[in-house]
Formats: C-alpha cells, sequence, structure tokens
C-alpha cells in the first residue's frame, strides 16, 4: 500500500506521519505538495497536524482552497482513505468532508499534554486492530481543538456511530475532567457516513514506536494498511 502525506504550508507534522508511514510501518509513502493535482496512487491520504496557511481566519479555512484538495475529495468520493489529524481534521471540515467545526479550546489556551482516548467504534479503515473501549493514551498539541456541531448533526453522528474516538480518564470512562478542551459529547475524533474519512484531534503518529515511551498509536497505522491491502 501506499500513504501520501500532505504538505500545506505551515504544516509541521508532515516528516513524523512520513516517519511512521515508512520507517516504523515499511509501507510506501511520498509527500504530496498542496499545489499538486495527482495522489501519485496513494490508497491514504494524510493531512497532518501544523498550522495549515497560518490558521489565517480560522485553523484550515484558507487550506480548502489549495489545489491539492479537489483530488482529495474525489479520492474520498470513490471510497479512498482520507485522515486528517490535528490541523488536518480543521482541514477536513472546512472542506466538507467532515461535519461539524474546530472551535477554540474551551479555556482559550494552547495545550500541550497526553490524553486517553477511549475507542468506540471498530468496523473502520483506523481502527479494526483496536479493541471497542479499548483505551489510547496518545498527546494532543492544539489550540482550536473544542469539537462543535449543533444537536441534530451530533445526534446523527451517534446514530450512524460515526464518533470514533472520546476523551476519557485512564479506566475509559467519559467525564467532563477528561475533556481537554470543551468538546461537545467529549468528541476526539469522527468519520464520514461511508466510514473511509477519519479526522482526529490527538496525534498517533507521535506515539507509534516504543522508543517514545509508547506506541497505542500504531494500531491506528497497522488498520490502515490492512484496509489499504483488503481494499
Amino acid at each position: 500500500m501506499k500513504f501520501g502525506i500532505v504538505i500545506l504550508p505551515g504544516s509541521n507534522c508532515d516528516h513524523d506521519a512520513m516517519h511512521v508511514a515508512k520507517d516504523v510501518l515499511g509501507a510506501d509513502a511520498e509527500f504530496l505538495w498542496h499545489k499538486e493535482t495527482d495522489l501519485k496512487g496513494s490508497d491514504c491520504v494524510i493531512i497532518p497536524g501544523g498550522f495549515a496557511y497560518g490558521d489565517y481566519l480560522r485553523a484550515g479555512a484558507l487550506a480548502k482552497f489549495a489545489p491539492i484538495m479537489e483530488p482529495i475529495r474525489k479520492h474520498a468520493a470513490t471510497g479512498g482513505l482520507v485522515l486528517g489529524i490535528c490541523n488536518g481534521f480543521q482541514v477536513l471540515t472546512e472542506v466538507g468532508l467532515l461535519p461539524g467545526a474546530l472551535m477554540r479550546n474551551e479555556h482559550l489556551r494552547f495545550i500541550s499534554r497526553d490524553v486517553f482516548l477511549r475507542t468506540e467504534e471498530t468496523d473502520t479503515a483506523y481502527t479494526s486492530e483496536l479493541q471497542k473501549g479499548q483505551v489510547l493514551r496518545t498527546p494532543i498539541a492544539h489550540g482550536e481543538g473544542n469539537y462543535f456541531a449543533d444537536d441534530s448533526t451530533l445526534d446523527d453522528l451517534e446514530r450512524n456511530r460515526q464518533v470514533i474516538f472520546r476523551y476519557c480518564d485512564e479506566e475509559g470512562r467519559v467525564t467532563k475532567a477528561s475533556n481537554p478542551n470543551g468538546s461537545s459529547r467529549n468528541i476526539a475524533g469522527i468519520c464520514n457516513r461511508t466510514r473511509n474519512v477519519l479526522g482526529l484531534m490527538p496525534h498517533p503518529e507521535r506515539c507509534s514506536e516504543p522508543i517514545l515511551g509508547n506506541a497505542d498509536g500504531l494500531a491506528i497505522f497497522k488498520s490502515i494498511a490492512l484496509a489499504a491491502v483488503s481494499r
């Protein structure tokens, strides 16, 4: 399989994603420049974290005009895998591939620390190597990670099992105290209706090898590899 890692002006986690895909997972991987219109045979496109176009106007708002976004939309529409991490999640909501929006953190401060995530669904290309209810320890680093959607949209997400990860405590309990940014219903990651597009605020690429003290995130990348092969 092949990963395509998008580089937008202001991306700063692109090499992290490349390292996990190529050096840790052993998959083929290539960078995709924001002005390109060819995904170069990528099975899974990763939009990494950072501050695309400086996050001017709002996080991810200008990125939707990048030439690379149109082939990404077409890739998603035909069932191709698209993963947005942190700023990438923000971009996916701006381009309309995922519902809702990411707002300023509830306490209006940038946060950078480890949090716990509860795996809500395992029938996606990103979670097949996880167990339902499995708790992952993953780092976050964002100022606009507060997921917001109206009640109707939130209810649809719940009904269609599109909430894939929630913030929780170490024991897997979803509590207000375990929510680092005020996200609606402790949502940390969602997928689209067809389950091939995933956006999440935490950084699995930063916890995917033992040398970092935590490899919980590697299961997400292993799931992607298995899904791509099966497709």
